[in-house]
């Protein structure tokens, strides 16, 4: 999955309840940034290994969300 296509996701994917945990030490609690922490350094350097965990807490919160439709 690209990253617009996971931008996209989000942008229509059910907002979920915050807090959320994403492990037993990495709790979200303003999704809004979170999304936007993560994205920015993405769309400016996608393919950078030290974006790489940017890109795997992006997949856990859509997992989270996933699970919880």
């Amino acid at each position: 999955m690209s990253i617009s296509e996971l931008e996209e996701w989000f942008a229509n994917a059910a907002k979920p309840q915050m807090p959320v945990y994403l492990s037993p030490a990495d709790k979200v609690n303003d999704y809004a940034q979170f999304l936007e922490s993560h994205f920015e350094p993405l769309r400016a350097n996608p393919t950078s290994k030290v974006n790489a965990p940017l890109l795997d807490r992006l997949m856990k919160m859509k997992l989270v969300i996933e699970s919880n439709a």
